[in-house]
């Protein structure tokens, strides 16, 4: 009973999204808007972006040293997010 309870429990999240820097505008905000989309058809609430602009990289990763940073806030239950979850592509 208490894990059905924890499992059914609205829990607020953020995501980072991290994609190079050649990216332009309109395509930064259609790779959003497609997380977005996804989240919200797992049934997602509080759906907000923020773009957090380019900056520079702790350390290079895939030979870049720059990278376009967007930010995801959502609400949802656990057990959609390890859906979504499995479902990102990390390159």
């Amino acid at each position: 009973f208490i894990l059905t309870l924890f499992m059914s429990k609205t829990i607020k999240y953020e995501m980072m999204i991290l994609l190079t820097e050649e990216f332009n505008d309109n395509e930064l905000k259609t790779w959003a808007f497609n997380y977005a989309k996804t989240l919200r058809k797992l049934n997602a609430s509080e759906i907000s972006v923020i773009s957090r602009g380019k900056r520079d990289l702790s350390y290079e990763i895939a030979n870049q040293k720059r990278g376009n940073f967007i930010q995801i806030n959502f609400s949802s239950i656990p057990k959609h997010i390890e859906n979504f979850s499995s479902s990102l592509k990390f390159d």
